[in-house]
């Protein structure tokens, strides 16, 4: 008995390796995805909630700010509105000397009384100011409106207020990673809070140098991040910029040492200062990483003259993040250690017998059929299927021996058959060869006739024959039913194809059938016998059936037609294309006729090859044609009183367009 080759295993369809996948998919791939989504989730959050905090900080210190210039601008208020003012105010010398004690008082760098023009009445003895009323706030007091900005003034300006302003102003620049090019070595401007308010014929200004200011600074900072406040014993920061340069700060170049003079990037600065925008994410500060909050600081004109900053150092943050994603991840690998021995474990129980049972398989499909898988011991599913299988293997090994018994004895009842088949056939070859060198057409005629009487001679010896082996073999035939109903099926398709061959030959002895046939029907039900054909040179088929009428034609022979011109259709479209079947009523005759055109989008045919496409025996296939299946198309369509016509252009394709008149005008 010969053996089907068994097909490889490809090791990735493998019992073992999907039970494997299956076991450990959720923790090998989707419990680490998950993990990793939710931890970079997390740190997204954590970003969000230290940019919001440091935010939110950025808000207190601006209010602390502002709440600065506040009180000066009410402290200037209020010295401006006092009665000792006012009493003191028209001898210059004694309002002088009470405006330095008030200025000392108050704590001011500097405190003057100013008139509508210009006459400035200044605590203490400095040098002569120049005119005052340019600058805004100065400008609103005197025309009766109380005003508080922070302004910058120049190395000038703070030497006629107070010289020893203008020195505590001066910082020297000192080189930092990142800042912006620059070639200044020292900034010598400060940054005042500058308060002035209306006072009886002028006004009160005075004004505080926050330049150096670390009490300010660190009162801010004091107030944002008081002790404790942040994870891991982290430092919070607050500095005052002018331009970009720090003046006040409690960040430190190393202990002890404030960052005094040190710059802020680029980065920052393009966004803040130029662009006026507000920053809050982490930065590089001096020589650390912060979460940082940077806004810009306007002075009296508008103009963008520094920043306020808040921040707080990253690291604690980043190491408390770094120890928690090692917690997780540590007990990810616990998990793993724990479970996959475990799941393993139970996989190898299942994949360990079905490969045991495979392997079984295998030896009975090399021919060894005693073999079996002996699987036993566990009153589970697997164990009672491979005790089916077992029992299955003793029915095919029982069956087996039977078989080969009755197929030695079938085989030399076929063998005296064949020889007869082929000795008929020997002849049959022989008298074909004779007929095909007469006349073409007095040949086909003669050559189905004897194929015809020929084959339906045998064909009878083998229909006795096989009812003779099925009654001798009585209930022993049932293992041989789907060989007996193949052989009778194969006897049935050659005398069909017999009876053809001889309507092909005498039509006139095949009466018209009785009832009409729709073309439209035909079609529809001839397609699946085709469609294999279509799909295998990629030919798509189109359907446009609007024809309806009924024909007086043998299904079986218009089937026949419409297979022929489809076959062709598609062997004339090796690369595919589109094969249209349409069919319409032409009543335009002198009877209706239902019209059915096969168009398709192939090569098409040459004026010559048209002229004999419908002559017997005439192909353009070479050995792979007979040349009889467009003769015998035109022929069957022609006994129905039907034709047929082929348009052809090289390259862009063929139609055959067949015309079949309706049943009730044909003549009886």
């Amino acid at each position: 008995m010969s053996e089907a080759p068994r097909t490889p295993v490809n090791p990735r369809n493998t019992v073992r390796l999907r039970l494997l996948i299956i076991a450990l998919l959720p923790i090998l791939i989707l419990l680490p995805l998950f993990l990793a989504t939710t931890v970079t989730n997390w740190k997204e959050q954590l970003n969000q909630v230290l940019t919001a905090k440091v935010s939110n900080e950025l808000t207190v210190a601006r209010q602390h700010l502002n709440g600065l210039t506040e009180r000066r601008s009410a402290a200037i208020s209020a010295l401006a509105r006092s009665a000792e003012f006012r009493k003191l105010m028209n001898d210059t010398a004694v309002l002088s000397n009470y405006l330095e004690g008030q200025r000392i008082r108050l704590g001011f760098d500097f405190l003057y009384y100013v008139t509508p023009y210009g006459n400035v009445v200044q605590g203490g003895s400095y040098m002569a100011l120049p005119d005052q009323r340019n600058w805004p706030v100065v400008n609103a007091a005197l025309n009766g409106q109380m005003r508080a900005a922070i302004d910058v003034m120049n190395q000038r300006d703070m030497l006629a207020l107070s010289p020893a302003m203008a020195s505590r102003a001066a910082v020297e620049l000192i080189p930092t990673q990142g800042a912006a090019p620059s070639t200044r070595t020292e900034e010598t401007r400060g940054m005042v809070v500058h308060a002035a308010a209306p006072a009886p014929g002028g006004a009160v200004v005075g004004g505080l140098l926050l330049n150096r200011n670390l009490g300010f600074i660190d009162e801010i900072n004091d107030l944002v991040y008081p002790e404790g406040s942040l994870t891991g014993g982290g430092l919070g920061t607050a500095t005052l910029f002018l331009d970009d340069v720090r003046v006040s700060t409690n960040v430190r170049l190393f202990e002890g040492v404030r960052a005094i003079g040190t710059r802020v990037s680029e980065e920052v600065r393009d966004k803040v200062l130029d662009g006026g925008s507000v920053w809050t994410a982490r930065a590089f500060v001096v020589n650390d990483w912060y979460i940082s909050a940077y806004e810009p600081i306007t002075d009296s004109f508008g103009r963008r003259i520094g920043m306020l900053y808040v921040g707080f150092l990253e690291e604690p943050f980043r190491k408390a993040e770094q120890r928690t994603h090692m917690i997780i991840w540590a007990s990810f690998l616990v998990v793993i250690l724990v479970s996959v021995p475990v799941l393993l474990r139970f996989a190898r129980g299942i994949f360990k017998p079905l490969e045991r049972m495979n392997r079984t398989i295998a030896r009975v499909e090399s021919g060894n059929l005693g073999a079996r898988s002996g699987i036993g011991g566990r009153d589970d599913e697997i164990s009672r299927l491979a005790a089916h299988l077992d029992s299955l293997l003793d029915q095919i090994q029982e069956r087996d021996q039977r078989l080969r018994t009755l197929n030695e004895e079938l085989e030399k009842r076929v063998d005296a058959r064949t020889q007869d088949l082929q000795e008929a056939n020997r002849q049959l070859e022989i008298t074909s060869r004779q007929l095909i060198l007469s006349e073409k057409l007095a040949a086909v005629g003669e050559l189905t006739a004897g194929v015809a009487h020929e084959i339906n001679n045998p064909l009878a010896v083998i229909q006795g024959n096989l009812d003779v082996i099925s009654d001798e073999l009585g209930p022993n035939a049932k293992p041989f039913a789907t060989e007996f109903s193949l052989i009778q099926e194969q006897i049935q398709a050659i005398s069909l194809l017999v009876t053809k061959l001889l309507k092909f030959t005498r039509p006139e002895e095949f009466d018209a059938p009785e009832h009409g046939l729709v073309p439209d029907a035909v079609v529809r039900a001839t397609l699946p016998l085709v469609q294999h054909v279509m799909a295998r040179a990629g030919v798509e088929v189109v359907l446009d059936l609007q024809a309806g009428g009924e024909v007086a034609m043998n299904e079986t022979e218009l089937q026949q037609v419409v297979v022929n011109l489809m076959v062709n259709a598609a062997q004339a479209m090796p690369d595919g294309g589109h094969l249209y079947l349409r069919s319409y009523m032409d009543e335009g005759w002198a009877r209706p006729l239902v019209v059915l055109e096969v168009r398709d989008t192939g090569k098409g045919m040459s004026g010559d090859v048209q002229k004999q496409i419908f002559e017997p025996f005439f192909t353009t296939k070479k050995s792979e044609g007979t040349g009889l299946g467009l003769s015998i198309t035109r022929d069957l369509v022609r006994r129905v009183g039907g034709s047929i016509h082929v348009e052809s252009v090289e390259g862009q394709g063929t139609i055959f367009t067949l015309r079949l008149p309706v049943m009730d005008e044909v003549a009886p």
